[in-house]
């Protein structure tokens, strides 16, 4: 096969790899963010503590992390169909890499979350601080860097994954090197298809690692700035000098009297 027949192919299922990668990526955050926080806020102690909704979402998420890929994919077909009126093609992948990736992602988030101090949460709930602040303001700040690293390893499994959903046509480049690269013997399209698939990963590793070097250079230039205080938005500032809270606020001196 030569460059001019291969390059439409490469570039087709290219454009399809990144079509599934990124659509599952998107549910992967919607649907495994707020799973991962709900697995850290009700659990034993914490501040939505509730033993039964933390083991139900526990046991769903492993579920998921349990099955291998290309079980789940194969499983997920009468779903895939209902969805999205397929079971063929990217549309259909997008489906199954979601359900993969979803519970993935959300164990990495929760792993996250946790390691964050706990006397920060202390220390804002001592300031009056409700359940949203110290999630917007204390855990999602914090873990951001984790979960960014999380979210790349993520990337990086559902690259590989959409190559296995190839190997049920789901397209992309796992379906071109298994169409034509085993089946039809093209050993050079093979190794064209292998070195593209280095090239996606080693980038989004690289974008990655670069991601979460400057989050985590920029929360610690406003950790040293920025006091406890800065975190919630209803502390109140020290009035200016001059305005009737701030004269309020010094104590009035004590009268002389004249000793004889």
């Amino acid at each position: 096969m030569t460059w001019s027949e291969m390059q439409p192919l490469l570039r087709d299922a290219c454009l399809d790899t990144l079509f599934m990668v990124w659509w599952s990526t998107v549910y992967a955050i919607v649907g495994g963010l707020p799973l991962g926080i709900l697995l850290v806020l009700t659990d034993r102690g914490a501040l939505l503590q509730n033993v039964v909704v933390n083991k139900v979402i526990g046991a769903v998420v492993n579920l998921g992390r349990s099955l291998p890929f290309i079980i789940l994919l194969v499983w997920l077909i009468p779903f895939s169909r209902f969805v999205v009126g397929t079971s063929i093609g990217p549309s259909a992948a997008v489906v199954a890499l979601a359900v993969g990736a979803i519970p993935f992602f959300a164990r990495l988030v929760e792993t996250a979350v946790r390691e964050v101090d706990h006397g920060l949460v202390e220390a804002v709930q001592s300031m009056g601080g409700g359940t949203w602040t110290v999630v917007l303001k204390v855990l999602l700040p914090q873990a951001l860097p984790s979960i960014v690293a999380g979210l790349t390893t993520t990337v990086i499994a559902l690259i590989g994954y959409s190559a296995m959903a190839g190997a049920v046509g789901g397209g992309g480049l796992g379906n071109l090197a298994i169409s034509y690269g085993f089946q039809r013997h093209e050993t050079g399209l093979m190794n064209i298809t292998i070195v593209l698939l280095i090239v996606i990963v080693t980038a989004v590793q690289l974008a990655g690692d670069l991601v979460v070097r400057r989050i985590a250079g920029r929360g610690a230039r406003q950790a040293a700035t920025v006091g406890l205080r800065g975190l919630l938005p209803s502390a109140r500032k020290p009035a200016p000098a001059g305005t009737p809270d701030a004269a309020a606020a010094v104590p009035e001196a004590p009268a002389l009297t004249e000793t004889r």
